[in-house]
């Protein structure tokens, strides 16, 4: 995953002035009867899924605007401690490496390109549609992902930092590690079925040292 495993990506543009300009867009559209718990919302993504249920018009418009926000947010992402590291070290083991996310294919490109990472990541498969249908936990972004990697499902391993990446991993039949970045989601993401916990990617980094 990108989002948490790698980076804050909204570490310097808080996701909730993200949330407020997604809104702007859809009353420009006409609608300004919108749900005031979505207004308060912290996940641009419910704004996303709130404006597909409007028409295809409102969720082009909507995922426009979010993604020119995310690219903005890119230069101020927080890095992940470890986690640019482990990227790294797990090239150079001769690995396959897929970024999946329900972020912009083009934000998640610029980041790289910021970091220098971009030649240590063999794909990216992320958001280049408005319709979230497609977006985890729907596993198709995985599955699109190992058919480009030519990996069976079995032996691939998808990290991630919530529960929908859990349940995406798990309808694609792959493994899934849990990163807890938060207090609680140790026990939330091991509710959810994860094969195994981390709580910095450095773990990973140090059994890939090991074996």
């Amino acid at each position: 995953d990108f989002d948490g495993p790698i980076c804050n990506v909204f570490a310097g543009l808080p996701a909730t002035a993200v949330v407020n300009q997604l809104c702007v867009v859809l009353a420009d559209c006409g609608h300004t009867d919108i749900p005031a718990e979505l207004t308060k919302s912290d996940d641009p993504f419910e704004i996303l899924t709130y404006a597909a249920g409007l028409g295809d018009d409102e969720a082009r418009y909507v995922n426009a605007t979010f993604t020119a926000h995310e690219l903005e947010a890119i230069a101020t992402a927080e890095p992940t401690p470890a986690a640019h590291h482990l990227i790294r070290v797990w090239s150079a083991t001769g690995r396959p490496l897929a970024i999946v996310s329900n972020n912009s294919t083009i934000a998640i490109q610029a980041y790289l390109d910021l970091h220098d990472l971009q030649t240590y990541v063999t794909h990216i498969s992320a958001r280049t549609s408005p319709d979230p249908a497609l977006l985890k936990p729907n596993p198709h972004l995985l599955i699109a992902a190992l058919r480009v990697l030519g990996v069976p499902a079995a032996a691939a391993a998808f990290l991630g930092d919530s529960t929908t990446d859990i349940a995406a991993a798990h309808a694609a039949n792959a493994m899934s590690i849990g990163y807890t970045n938060k207090p609680g989601k140790t026990v939330q993401l091991g509710t959810a079925g994860a094969d195994t916990v981390i709580h910095t990617p450095a773990q990973i980094t140090e059994e890939l040292a090991t074996g």
